[in-house]
């Protein structure tokens, strides 16, 4: 799984690296916070002489009062271990209100670190947004306080509780210490052992739901078009993988988890039973009955309650604090498209014509100019003309380099759609002037819907670098793609509603003159009247096939983007139909790109891009004939001139 590609690498080491970046920041915040500190000391330090007087009042209440028969000393000393206990509630009181002095700041600084980083990468991220923003106000900066908080109470209260514990053990009996310390060390050292694969499994776990959380925010905001173009199971398939991807990461952390819980044991669990086992030995040694007594509830009361709550809080509240604390205030992640902060490519003064893998395609001389080549990788990329279709002239488009950007740039773009498998496309290099008319032919499966996904923005390429008016469209949100282009797939999407509504759907402010200019444009005033006027209601399940694609090219009609991106949506109209449908749209201010279905589609375009899966070839219809054996097998022409041929 790759939850956000590299910008999460820098989330992916182990916990050492996040340590180091997190060290500084944390000592300038405790640095400005020592008095809190101080005051948190001088109450813990009343702790430790608690935990002390408890182990230390029941073994002598047994070895000076009981045993030695005298009651009233021995509940004397009773009544200082009760005391003791009693004064553990002032003591919680007052470290609990001290607590607050460091948690409560520590939360308003990671949500105005949060709040900073969001806002400083805004411009650059994909609609203004960084959806991983919500996460971190919310949850994450919850968590790295309510951590905080449990860590500073935890850690507290073990070092000052085992120093107390250790003290006592030591004043009853040294030969308590040697039994008690090398299971309490061992279980310790395991546990430590863990943090840092914790921290990493933690790291990814985070990672993971940041991820799944983004996709499920696209997804949803882009549901239609994901209807509409077809791409439905794709993005279902990456929902999917995140999923696989999140509950993988979770294994993970449940089985360091396992880890941990053992070393809980062998802490909290072996120091009794050793004490037990070398009873005879420390009676031997002159440990009198009150001692081990005593050392019984050192372990039981103070010592190993503390620990277990220690390595509980450490196990999960540390390497949560740990992960989300290099989330927020960490330095920011690499972007998650490198290539943001990458300079821009040196563009060449020309147009570059469609070429792909290293095959070297000749274009036709432009007025009064040489014969140029393109070169597929790392060839030169010259300009290009683009002589208009059989029968008409070349639509006029500004020089290159004078004038606005391309409407389509794709700059050695290669699409695969697995590791090892073959590219679909393979480093194509190819610029559509604004206003252009150009057609993209090719034999089934060879890349022609691949290639409108691509410009669409609903498909990243694997390589290279896809521009739409000058923009990159990957990693674009919705609405942004929306106002750059308009895609009409093969299965036309029509809903039920009236037929202005189905019209009017990428242009709400269109008014009925504009519909109606719409319903002339592309010859659907009898579909229209049959269906009740623009205000008769439509139900798609009673449209044929080529109904629904009309009312699908007439919304395209209407659309304020300047990029049509046609896929084969004319495949159910007759020949007349898809002609006059492709000429009003071609009239259209803007860009029109057809995947054609018929040659005679070809014909009508300024260009044709003839894909075959070794060369992309980009001219004129008669210049493409010449060039193109493919393209001469499509149209019959399969007794060209000898001399033609490329």
């Amino acid at each position: 799984m790759n939850p956000s590609g590299a910008g999460r690498a820098h989330h992916a080491g182990d916990g050492r690296g996040a340590l180091r970046r997190i060290a500084p920041p944390a000592r300038r915040f405790l640095a400005r916070r020592k008095g809190v500190l101080a005051r948190l000391a001088l109450w813990s330090l009343a702790e430790a002489g608690q935990a002390f007087l408890v182990g230390h009042g029941v073994a002598r209440s047994v070895d000076r009062g009981f045993l030695a028969g005298d009651i009233r000393e021995g509940l004397l000393w009773l009544a200082v271990a009760l005391v003791a206990v009693l004064c553990g509630a002032p003591v919680i009181r007052g470290v609990f209100a001290q607590l607050a002095g460091l948690t409560e700041p520590l939360r308003d600084g990671l949500v105005g670190r949060a709040v900073d980083r969001a806002m400083d990468r805004a411009p650059d991220a994909p609609g203004g947004t960084d959806r991983a923003t919500v996460s971190r106000l919310t949850n994450q900066v919850e968590i790295a306080r309510d951590s905080f908080a449990g860590l500073v109470l935890t850690l507290r209260s073990f070092l000052f509780t085992a120093a107390g514990a250790l003290l006592g053990l030591l004043s009853l009996h040294p030969s308590l210490v040697v039994v008690v310390l090398p299971p309490l060390a061992g279980g310790l050292a395991l546990f430590l052992a863990t943090l840092r694969p914790m921290a990493a499994a933690q790291r990814r776990a985070l990672a993971a739901d940041e991820a799944l959380g983004d996709h499920a925010a696209r997804t949803r905001a882009a549901l239609r078009d994901l209807t509409a173009c077809g791409t439905g199971p794709e993005a279902a398939r990456r929902g999917a993988d995140l999923v696989a991807g999140a509950a993988a990461a979770s294994r993970v952390l449940a089985g360091w988890a396992a880890v941990r819980t053992a070393a809980l044991g062998i802490a909290g669990q072996l120091p009794v039973l050793a004490l037990l086992v070398a009873v005879p030995w420390l009676r031997g040694r002159g440990v009198t009955a009150g001692a081990l007594l005593g050392a019984f509830t050192y372990l039981v009361q103070s010592l190993l309650p503390a620990l277990h709550t220690l390595m509980t809080a450490l196990g999960a509240a540390g390497s949560r604090l740990l992960v989300v604390l290099d989330r927020i205030a960490g330095p920011a992640p690499s972007p998650t498209s490198a290539d943001r902060a990458r300079p821009e490519p040196a563009h060449p003064a020309g147009p570059p014509p469609a070429t792909a893998g290293a095959t070297a395609a000749t274009t036709a001389p432009a007025p009064g100019g040489p014969a140029t080549t393109a070169m597929g990788s790392g060839g030169p990329i010259p300009a290009s003309t683009a002589p208009g279709g059989r029968g008409r002239p070349a639509r006029s488009r500004p020089a290159a380099g004078s004038g606005p950007a391309a409407a389509v740039e794709l700059r050695s773009v290669t699409l695969s759609y697995g590791v090892r498998a073959e590219p679909v496309l393979d480093a194509l290099d190819l610029r559509v002037a604004p206003g252009e008319h150009l057609a993209v032919v090719g034999p089934s499966g060879i890349g022609k819907s691949t290639l409108t996904r691509l410009v669409a923005g609903t498909l990243a390429p694997s390589g290279g670098e896809v521009r739409v008016a000058g923009h990159r469209v990957t990693g674009r949100a919705a609405p942004e793609l929306a106002a750059l282009r308009t895609l009409v797939p093969q299965e036309a999407y029509v809903f039920s509603g009236t037929v202005g509504d189905n019209l009017a759907y990428l242009r709400p402010d269109a008014g009925r003159t504009e519909l109606d200019a719409a319903v002339r444009a592309l010859g659907l005033r009898s579909l229209v009247d049959r269906l009740g006027g623009l205000d008769g209601a439509v139900r798609p399940g009673e449209l044929s096939p080529a109904e629904r694609q009309s009312v699908a090219l007439a919304r395209a009609y209407l659309s304020p983007a300047p990029l049509l991106l046609l896929d084969e949506a004319t495949c159910h109209l007759d020949p007349a139909s898809e002609a006059r449908a492709e000429e009003a749209l071609a009239r259209r201010p803007g860009t029109l790109l057809v995947v054609a279905h018929r040659l005679s589609s070809a014909v009508r375009a300024d260009r044709v891009l003839v894909l075959d899966g070794v060369a992309a070839v980009c001219g004129g219809h008669e210049e493409v004939l010449a060039r193109s054996a493919l393209y001469r097998d499509l149209t019959g022409h399969w007794n060209g001139d000898p001399g033609r041929e490329a």
